[in-house]
């Protein structure tokens, strides 16, 4: 059997693309802002938010969730979440280096 894609790339470099592949979604960046917004855990209330339906909302939340950007806690019959700090980290991250790189190499280049 072959080698998958993510094979030929470093851990990093896989975690950065699934971070990023998590927020190519308007209703994920929605999300997202919501949640910064309020600032606190959230139970029921993102779907109000968006013109969307539950099912759609849940499914975008679970993928905020697999990819680290946000948490969920059980709360009696809902599930509760809010930003996960550690995986905005790492976008960050990201965007700091190229941030820094570039301002070395200003003018240097076309």
């Amino acid at each position: 059997m072959g080698a998958t894609k993510t094979d030929h790339f470093t851990d990093s470099q896989n975690e950065l693309a699934v971070l990023a592949k998590a927020l190519g979604h308007p209703a994920r960046i929605a999300i997202m802002e919501y949640l910064l917004k309020v600032d606190a855990c959230i139970c029921g209330d993102i779907v109000n938010e968006l013109p969307l339906s539950q099912p759609t909302v849940s499914q975008h939340l679970k993928e905020l969730k697999n990819a680290g950007l946000i948490k969920g806690n059980i709360e009696g019959n809902a599930i509760c979440y809010c930003i996960n700090e550690p995986g905005l980290e790492k976008i960050k991250g990201f965007f700091e280096h190229i941030s820094n790189h570039l301002a070395k190499k200003r003018n240097e280049c076309c």
